[in-house]
């Protein structure tokens, strides 16, 4: 791998941007490629006064969605179409053409390394589109959200990505992949796989998760890096929380005897941080307890970028537990 440091005027300031590129062959290690990803985030920033953090999100969101990226590298996750990319009206449906080309039929394409090519595969080029993308409602936290609604059409989408940008402000890196098991050690607790069981409260429905046997009271955990997105009554699991990660999996606590007492909405959480206790609220009206023994439903949702799905946590349990 190589820098290269390219000089930029900004605002009559004079700023270093680093200018990266390596060979196809080179094997980047997952810290030199979190390096990289960092170096065009906060090129990013520099450029749009916009903070890095939410275009890490809006890339990690997108890496979430997409089995494959169009960046020739992998590096960056955004991928515009190339419809929006090269102009709907453009017959040249090439990934590489001239900026004026793109510009004449109005494409989102960009030059973000000053070779006049709009490269839809190229991560520095991505990155200016993006940024022209996120400035051209304004600098306000609001203009942002209209902004990602403007591109992603789909409001979970924006709260999503809104939230991402909270977690990597809070924590200031993109080291945030450990997880940890949602009892405490010391607990005695037991579970078995129990997802895609039947239950029949509230009429024929399968079980959407594990759930883990354990006494009253007893602590339950974040198990991830992610954002309070709900906490309150459920008909079906009572007292419940509901955390979205940067990975676009909504991680569901149910059942709960009460909440740890700063656990609001909205707020940011790290695996092994204490959300609730261990109860037995649900099947019922607000207050109901006691029909069945105490327990926490641990759930799993992945959010494709059109619809969020139930998935087993089974095998997340027993490697967070591995690691316990």
């Amino acid at each position: 791998m190589k820098i290269v440091l390219k000089c930029f005027a900004l605002i009559g300031a004079l700023v270093i941007l680093p200018h990266i590129s390596f060979a196809e062959s080179d094997e980047l290690t997952d810290e030199e490629i979190k390096n990289m990803r960092m170096a065009l985030y906060q090129k990013a920033e520099a450029i749009s006064q916009i903070p890095w953090y939410y275009y890490a999100a809006i890339d990690q969101y997108e890496r979430n969605i997409h089995d494959e990226y169009a960046s020739n590298t992998g590096i960056i996750g955004i991928t515009f179409p190339k419809e929006m990319w090269n102009g709907i009206t453009n017959p040249n449906l090439n990934d590489k053409q001239h900026q004026t080309s793109t510009g004449l039929f109005n494409g989102k394409g960009a030059d973000g390394d000053g070779d006049n090519i709009t490269d839809r595969t190229n991560d520095e080029d991505i990155i200016q589109a993006m940024v022209n993308w996120m400035t051209q409602q304004g600098l306000s936290k609001q203009d942002l959200k209209i902004a990602l609604w403007k591109y992603f059409k789909r409001e979970l989408s924006v709260q999503t990505i809104m939230n991402m940008a909270k977690v990597y402000k809070a924590f200031q890196t993109l080291e945030l992949e450990n997880n940890a098991f949602p009892l405490p050690k010391g607990y005695n607790y037991s579970y078995r796989n129990t997802w895609g069981d039947p239950r029949g409260f509230g009429g024929r429905r399968i079980h959407e998760g594990t759930d883990i046997f354990a006494n009253y009271g007893v602590p339950v955990r974040s198990t991830s890096y992610g954002v309070v997105e709900l906490k309150g009554w459920n008909r079906y699991g009572g007292w419940r929380i509901g955390i979205r990660d940067i990975h676009n999996i909504y991680h569901y606590y149910a059942h709960l005897n009460g909440y740890e007492k700063d656990i609001k909405v909205g707020k940011v959480v790290k695996p092994g941080d204490v959300i609730g206790y261990v109860g037995a609220t649900g099947y019922g009206p607000k207050g109901t307890s006691g029909k069945f023994p105490p327990h926490l439903h641990y759930g799993m949702y992945k959010d494709n970028g059109e619809t969020e799905y139930s998935f087993d946590p089974y095998p997340y349990l027993r490697r967070a537990e591995a690691n316990h």
